[in-house]
This record gives structure tokens, C-alpha cells and sequence, in this order.
């Protein structure tokens, strides 16, 4: 197909920049481009940061299958660079260095991200930049921002001008007049105007920071994905997505910063967001003591009185539509396991998926109605041998399902030496770490099971390939 020629491919998203469910035309359908906002590095993800993970890659898998694998470009960034990782790094390694400190953070929580994510059957991006990577380009948006009039500096910060922009508040629909109405003069005085917001601030001697022309700093949080995605996919590209938290005002300030910077009047042509999540029919809150991490759903018995395969919690979070809120439930867990449990294994199939599933997804990803279609395929293909190709290719372009893994293929080795390896944590009392290995095992497909030796009380630990 001509990158000049528009086509749909009878897939439709709900646009929240125009409030409308439409065709989806990509600017080039040779390369088609997609940014979502990734973790800011300073805590494990919780559930809610799972949900836009395992959304973006059913879409991201959809696009692969609809314009080919080569034709996609999936960006997702790792923020860390922020505050709250410098409060995390003062909290955790309070007689290391700062920096030093900070490295020990980001590297622990992306590890623990990247075998979380693995584990949720999450295909890897084309390229996960992180925001130290591009501290260069930020600084150059910046002084673009400002020699065009969009920025200015004041009392060691640099901030967007939000009066500059006539169309701003377009994404979350907000008033800059009904802004001023309730700022509060002491937190503003040195602003323009209250929703001006930070791109450049000053850093302590402590604190990470880089040389500038405005001295030395580190950037705001919003400059960071204008510059990454336009770094990997250019000044405008096809679709931005994120959480519904994220719409103000992150997204709205890259929008501002981009189309800025860039002169043009988009940053993306599609916004897409999903929906909250609760747990057990409440807001998440350390405070309500039902904060999820993955990990702990993983890894622990804190839900629920047990642990949960990583298939059951993509399951779980596919069964409700992207955009509707969510209450993630021990209930709804159940739910899900008794389906996969009626499913048969996933096998490699280059048979075309269901025309029935792929429509459900091409109508603004409806998995509720894909997964009921896959359900009746999956008794199908246990009564007809036949449908099974196509139940394992419909299965694996959602990512739902137990795969059959070929035992032949293992390293059957390494997998031991990184289980004598767990034990060695174990014995030095480093069960992060110890823990870190068995995650990556899981995600690889590789159940371990621990007990303890009868003679001599020493823990023994032995392997399955889970199915």
C-alpha cells in the first residue's frame, strides 16, 4: 500500500481532542506512530499503571497485524528524572551520595517494571527512551519556546506562557479565564498568569541537575515527552496515549510546548486515554491500605490470600472497555481464571485471526466483545480441531491465553544457574534480589517452587514450565 494512500482499515478510536469516535487514517501508513506516557521510576508500578501498558499493546499489536510489523513505531518513555525519585533516593539511601542514590532507585524500579510488564505478556516498544537521555533537547525546545515568545524566566525558573497559546486548554476542555479566577496570589506572584508552568528549574548542589543557559537546573516534567516523542516519531505523529489522569495537565502542557516549539497546530492527531481504576470498589490509596503493585499481585499472597499469573491479570483488565473505569477485584481475578481454564494453550499459528474479534477490536478496541468472541472460539477449537489455528492467532493478537512453551528451546543451564544464584541471595539475606530473579523466570515462562530439604532445613528449589 502507497504511504500516500489513506486507509482506515476499518479501525476506529474515540479521539478525546475532538470528543468523537472516528476513523483511524495514519499520516504515513508505511510508518505508523504511536507515543504512551511510561513510569516515572522512583516506586514499583501499581495496577492502575498496568492498565494503560496492557490497553496500548492490544492496540499496539492490532496496528502491527493491520499494517504490518515493520510499518509501527511504539514509543514509551521512562521518566527518571523527577522529584519524586530524588525524595524516594534521600528516603532509601539516606548515607549514599544523591546521585549515587538516584541511580540505585531508577535502575531497582525499571528492572522490576520491565519483568512486571514481560510477565503481563506485554510485547517490548520499538524504543523506550529516558528522559536523561535527552536533556540536550529539552534545553534547545526551551530556548525556542522562549525566543518565540512562549516562554519566559523568572526568579531561576523557566516557564511556559499559557496566554501565548490561543488554543490552549483544547485537549481537557479547560477555561484559562475560570484559572485565574481561583489562583492563589502567593503561589503566582512571580507568574504571568496561574497556569504557567515550569520547563527549567534551578538545581541544589545536592540535587541532579545540568548545565543551562539559565543555570544549572533540570527540566520540568511536560518538556520531557514533547522532546522524546518528537525525537523517535517527529513534530506531529498519529496517536498519544495515556492514563485519564494524565489529560491535565500533562498532556495538555505537551501540546502547548510541541505545537509551539514546532509552529503547527497538532502534536497528535489521535489522544487516547483509559479509565481510572479502583480496587474492591474504592479509590487506590496507601492511606485506604489498597495500594496494588504488580509486583505484589505477582509475587505475594496480599490479594486475596494468594498470588496471581500474570495471564490472568491482562485477562482481568481486557475484560472491561478501555475507556470505563475499572474495579479490579478478587472477584473479577476469579472470573478471568475460570475462563483461561476453559481455554486450550496457545500454539505459533499463521492462520488469520477471527473476522469477528478483529472487528470488535477495530470498533475503538471493544475487548469485552473481542474476548466473549474468543470464548466461543475457544470451545470451538476444542470440539474442531480445525478452528485451532485460528483460535491461536485470535488469542495470541489480544495476548490472552497459556502458551505452550517448548521445553526443547530451554537453556535448560542457565535456567539452574540463575536458581543457584536466587539461593545465594537467599543465603546473604537479599531477597530483592532473590526476588528479581525468580520475576524474570516467571515472566520467561518458568514456574519455580520452593520447599525445604528434610535433612538438612536448607531451601530447595525446583522448576516447571508453566503452561
Amino acid at each position: 500500500m502507497s504511504a500516500t494512500t489513506p486507509d482506515s482499515k476499518g479501525l476506529k478510536l474515540t479521539n478525546t481532542l475532538t470528543r468523537s469516535k472516528d476513523d483511524f487514517i495514519p499520516i504515513d501508513a508505511d510508518n505508523v506512530r504511536m507515543y504512551v506516557c511510561g513510569p516515572t521510576v522512583y516506586d514499583f508500578a501499581h495496577i492502575g499503571n498496568a492498565r494503560p501498558v496492557i490497553v496500548f499493546d492490544v492496540l499496539y499489536r492490532l496496528l502491527r497485524h493491520l499494517y504490518g510489523e515493520s510499518h509501527v513505531t511504539y514509543v514509551r518513555n521512562i521518566t527518571d528524572v523527577d522529584d519524586k525519585i530524588n525524595a524516594r533516593a534521600l528516603r532509601d539511601y539516606p548515607d549514599l551520595p544523591l546521585n549515587d542514590a538516584i541511580a540505585k532507585v531508577t535502575e531497582k524500579t525499571a528492572n522490576q517494571f520491565h519483568a512486571d510488564v514481560k510477565a503481563l505478556g506485554c510485547l517490548e516498544p520499538g524504543f523506550e527512551p529516558r528522559a536523561t537521555q535527552h536533556i540536550g533537547g529539552m534545553i534547545a525546545m526551551i530556548q525556542t519556546l522562549i525566543s518565540r515568545g512562549h516562554a519566559y524566566e523568572t526568579q531561576g525558573e523557566v516557564l511556559f506562557d499559557t496566554a501565548s497559546m490561543p488554543g490552549y486548554g483544547g485537549l481537557s476542555k479547560r477555561n484559562l479565564d475560570d484559572q485565574k479566577a481561583g489562583a492563589r496570589i502567593a503561589v503566582d506572584a512571580h507568574k504571568k498568569n496561574p497556569g504557567d508552568f515550569v520547563l527549567w528549574k534551578l538545581s541544589s548542589a545536592e540535587e541532579p541537575g545540568w548545565d543551562s543557559p539559565w543555570g544549572r537546573g533540570r527540566p520540568g516534567w511536560h518538556i520531557e515527552c514533547s522532546v522524546m516523542s518528537e525525537h523517535h516519531l517527529g513534530k506531529v505523529f498519529d496517536i498519544h496515549g495515556g492514563g485519564l489522569d494524565l489529560i491535565f495537565p500533562h498532556h495538555e502542557n505537551e501540546i502547548a510546548q510541541s505545537c509551539c516549539a514546532h509552529g503547527t497546530d497538532k502534536m497528535a492527531n489521535v489522544w487516547l486515554h483509559n479509565g481510572f481504576v479502583q480496587v474492591e470498589g474504592r479509590k487506590m490509596s496507601k492511606s485506604e491500605g489498597n495500594f496494588v503493585t504488580i509486583h505484589d499481585l505477582l509475587a505475594t499472597v496480599n490479594f486475596g490470600g494468594r498470588k496471581w499469573p500474570g495471564e490472568i491479570l491482562r485477562l482481568a483488565m481486557l475484560m472491561t472497555h478501555y475507556r470505563e473505569p475499572i474495579d479490579f477485584s478478587v472477584k473479577r481475578l476469579e472470573e478471568a481464571e475460570r475462563l483461561l481454564a476453559k481455554w486450550p494453550a496457545v500454539e505459533a499459528s499463521d492462520a488469520e485471526p477471527s473476522a469477528e474479534v478483529l472487528a470488535a477490536l477495530g470498533d475503538d478496541l471493544n475487548t469485552p466483545a473481542a474476548i466473549q468472541a474468543l470464548h466461543a472460539l475457544a470451545g470451538e477449537a476444542a470440539r474442531d480441531e480445525g478452528k485451532l489455528a485460528v483460535y491461536c492467532a485470535t488469542a495470541a493478537l489480544l495476548g490472552v491465553a497459556p502458551v505452550i512453551v517448548d521445553t526443547g528451546d530451554l537453556d535448560v543451564a542457565s535456567i539452574d544457574a540463575r536458581i543457584a544464584e536466587r539461593l545465594a541471595f537467599f543465603e546473604a539475606k537479599n531477597w530483592a534480589e532473590a526476588d528479581r530473579i525468580r520475576d524474570e523466570l516467571v515472566s520467561e515462562g518458568i514456574q519455580l517452587m520452593d520447599s525445604k530439604d528434610k535433612t538438612t532445613g536448607k531451601r530447595v528449589t525446583t522448576w516447571e514450565v508453566k503452561r
